[in-house]
């Protein structure tokens, strides 16, 4: 049986597929999953974040845009955003606990993306979801934190220092 962790790494592929420009990769998302052996409940989890996912883009775009600071947001790889945009999904949109989610976007990246992909999508994840956003028929409405130790989005994550040779 498949875990939520190979669902999801099966997620980041047919969100990859579909931003290279396969609009119809979720009619073979069945085939792909089972080539995954993703099947039963995990075929539906899958299934459910990658068309909530879809279904949500315009608006988990924004967000992640919103937290980006020094980066273009069409600089950034396909893989990199695929997982960004699912981890945003399930943070704002599904309500998984953030800790949760952002493990598992730094472990697809390390596995899937960039050396430097898991620092950077952690930071990016890690921003937006301390702003809490609520979908009411496709318009966000922004909500205050509740918790009123957050930190600022517009805190910079500090880069570690290279050492010098």
């Amino acid at each position: 049986m498949a875990t939520r962790h190979q669902a999801r790494t099966a997620v980041v592929g047919l969100l990859y597929a579909f931003d290279l420009g396969n609009e119809n990769i979720a009619n073979f998302s069945d085939e792909i999953l089972e080539e995954g052996k993703i099947r039963n409940k995990q075929r539906e989890f899958s299934n459910s974040l990658f068309s909530g996912t879809i279904e949500n883009l315009e608006m988990l775009d924004k967000e992640i845009q919103d937290h980006l600071t020094d980066w273009d947001y069409d600089a950034i790889g396909k893989v990199e955003k695929a997982i960004m945009r699912l981890g945003a999904y399930e943070i704002l949109v599904a309500k998984t606990d953030k800790a949760i989610i952002i493990n598992e976007a730094v472990e697809l990246a390390k596995t899937l993306a960039d050396e430097k992909s898991p620092q950077f999508i952690n930071a990016v994840l890690d921003a937006l979801g301390n702003k809490k956003v609520k979908v009411v028929k496709e318009e966000t409405v922004e909500e205050e934190p509740k918790d009123e130790t957050l930190k600022d989005d517009t805190e910079q994550v500090e880069e570690p220092k290279q050492e010098e040779k």
